[in-house]
């Protein structure tokens, strides 16, 4: 079945790459989505000058469906924000979590990925920041800054197309698919159309591939209105690997060492994030040759099954994934941990002097 999934998820990113047939056939369906989309901001227009709480609020998201890297950004972005000072907290969906219809669910240091969702378990053990978690984000942003009233700032983990939610700072992330056909679901990979690109704050181009030398990246200037497509600031962003974690005794390598050390032996490699292929992509340019390197859905809780089916002594995992293997005792697995290289580093700083300049919460909606 999962084999099924991936397989029916490769063939829709290839259909949407392209303005081919299927894609045109489905264009009808894509302007009912197109009106839904237009309808539901109109409705929400009034958010925008609502209290969101006394804290101003940056949603991180993306307009694609898939993966595209908002999770580094988020702890990149959360971390940058307690050296600056800030008292940061975060709010999430809680992805694959059940929860009570009335009632967030709040947190913070090491958490259950059942009762939290892998990302916001990731996010709260990389940041330590309390994490607040619900499908309703302004219910999970009320629950957060009751709970944690010395919160003074929050990060939405995805919520870009939640428009319940009052927000002052918008972030995209988009990775090397671009926009694809440009079309939207589902005869696109786009939630909404792409000039929804034009009133974000800042896009975070997160970009594969070989590491660049440094400072080969262009710099971005400054973070601009939201009034033209032509000012909207853009940052570049690539991982890189910078350790490896053996999840049955918590044992740290730094990522040269253990690559080095690694290098010729037989490994495995599972992942089950929007991208897969992004993973196994950076450790082949790291020297490393995965096989099997197995694709799950994003989110699927099979991870532990699927790595005891792999005849390998040595396992890679992403940390994402790795916080499903809580309490193994398998020695063959190991998380890697990646960190994300910016173009502009002072970008946290820049969106910071935005919100000073713009102290009202939710007065950019």
């Amino acid at each position: 079945m999962q084999k099924l999934h991936t397989l029916l998820a490769q063939f829709a990113h290839g259909v949407w790459q392209r303005k081919g047939l299927i894609s045109t056939l489905l264009l009808p369906l894509s302007w009912l989505v197109v009106a839904a989309v237009l309808i539901k901001r109109r409705r929400h227009t009034h958010i925008a000058a609502h209290p969101t709480y006394g804290v101003p609020v940056i949603v991180v998201g993306n307009i694609m469906v898939g993966g595209t890297g908002k999770t580094p950004v988020v702890i990149a972005l959360v971390n940058a924000l307690k050296a600056l000072g800030r008292r940061p907290g975060v709010i999430s969906r809680g992805y694959g979590v059940k929860l009570p219809h009335h009632q967030a669910r709040v947190g913070k240091g090491i958490l259950d990925p059942k009762l939290f969702g892998d990302e916001p378990t990731l996010i709260a053990e990389a940041t330590g920041a309390p994490i607040a978690v619900h499908p309703k984000r302004r219910l999970a942003l009320q629950s957060l800054v009751e709970t944690y009233p010395n919160v003074d700032i929050v990060v939405s983990d995805d919520g870009l197309q939640h428009l319940a939610l009052p927000r002052d700072i918008e972030i995209v992330v988009q990775d090397e698919r671009g926009l694809g056909n440009e079309r939207v679901l589902p005869a696109g990979p786009l939630r909404e159309p792409a000039s929804r690109l034009n009133h974000v704050d800042l896009i975070v181009l997160h970009q594969s591939g070989p590491t660049p030398q440094e400072g080969s990246l262009p710099e971005t200037h400054g973070v601009a209105p939201r009034a033209s497509a032509t000012k909207v600031a853009r940052v570049r962003m690539r991982l890189q690997p910078t350790s490896c974690t053996q999840i049955s005794t918590g044992q740290v390598v730094p990522w040269p060492e253990w690559a080095k050390e690694h290098r010729e032996r037989g490994l495995g490699a599972v992942a089950a994030i929007g991208q897969p292929q992004r993973f196994f992509g950076l450790l082949k340019q790291h020297g490393l040759n995965p096989d099997p390197a197995v694709a799950l859905p994003d989110h699927s809780p099979d991870i532990a099954s699927a790595v005891q089916e792999v005849n390998q002594a040595v396992i890679l995992v992403t940390d994402k994934d790795a916080v499903k293997l809580q309490g193994t005792t398998d020695p063959r697995l190991w998380s890697v941990q990646v960190a994300p290289r910016f173009s502009d580093p002072q970008w946290v700083q820049t969106l910071l002097k935005r919100l000073q300049s713009n102290p009202v919460p939710g007065q950019n909606g």
